[in-house]
């Protein structure tokens, strides 16, 4: 596994991989790892870089991870959040026998707002991120999980609970931390979502300052999966949500059985 950390969690009958987000790291999914125990038995994730992961030797590239994460799992459900949501999506569309179904959480397959995608971010943002991240990467991190708690009910406490956990497994590895920005601002699996051949849903934080929920719907129509929305919740919805996202994605497992 070239140092890629998983963690078993949960007795469940579905096996479900989770994985995390630009920056943090496995654990930051806690609550919804508590949320889903009883349910799923369940992989978590440390992304190439990033937490226990973070001396780990496989690039941080989403085919790369997919392939990395299947070795070490059985065929599972894949769930996302945010640029995990990439490494899951491309394993359900390059490594379908692993993948029984996908679900994306505040997470979309193009990041950057260009011509005819009005739900991306601003190009300049990313590239802002990226030149403060050879400055000053601690403050860089900082602003960018502000971000991901704006929007919530209560953003404050979001806010210190991402920043608690970002460096609770040690400090993601700076290069990788760049990686992962240009993975977000070149990635575009939009016109690939008509391939889909498994069962997608695809969860959205109605007040998600980072990934808009109408992108979330636009990508749930193209891909012919299934859209859901928590209210109140912002980009970090298993935070505060953790129940709300585990019914959601409970009811669509049962759909399944």
């Amino acid at each position: 596994m070239s140092g890629l950390h998983i963690e078993q969690h949960g007795d469940g009958d579905t096996p479900l991989v989770l994985i995390h987000g630009w920056a943090m790291h496995g654990g930051i999914l806690a609550p919804l790892v508590e949320a889903l125990a009883s349910r799923y038995t369940l992989y978590v994730v440390d992304l190439p870089g990033h937490g226990y992961s973070r001396d780990c030797d496989i690039p941080l590239e989403p085919l790369a991870c997919a392939n990395a994460i299947a070795t070490a799992t059985p065929p599972a459900m894949w769930m996302g959040w945010s640029l995990g949501g990439l490494v899951a999506l491309t394993a359900a569309l390059d490594l379908p026998d692993r993948v029984t179904s996908v679900v994306a959480l505040c997470s979309t397959p193009r990041f950057v707002r260009t011509e005819g995608w009005p739900y991306g971010n601003d190009a300049a943002m990313v590239e802002k991120l990226a030149a403060d991240l050879e400055t000053d990467y601690h403050a860089t991190l900082e602003r960018f999980i502000a971000l991901e708690a704006m929007g919530s009910a209560d953003p404050r406490a979001e806010a210190r609970r991402l920043k608690e956990e970002a460096f609770s497994r040690g400090e993601p590895d700076p290069r990788v931390l760049m990686e992962g920005l240009r993975l977000l601002e070149s990635t575009d699996l939009r016109p690939r979502l008509s391939e889909l051949r498994t069962r997608s849903l695809w969860i959205a934080g109605r007040r998600d300052r980072i990934v808009h929920p109408e992108a979330m719907r636009w990508c749930a129509e193209a891909a012919g999966g299934r859209f859901e929305e928590i209210a109140h919740a912002g980009h970090a919805p298993f935070i505060g949500h953790a129940d709300a996202v585990a019914d959601v994605l409970t009811q669509f497992t049962e759909a399944d059985a």
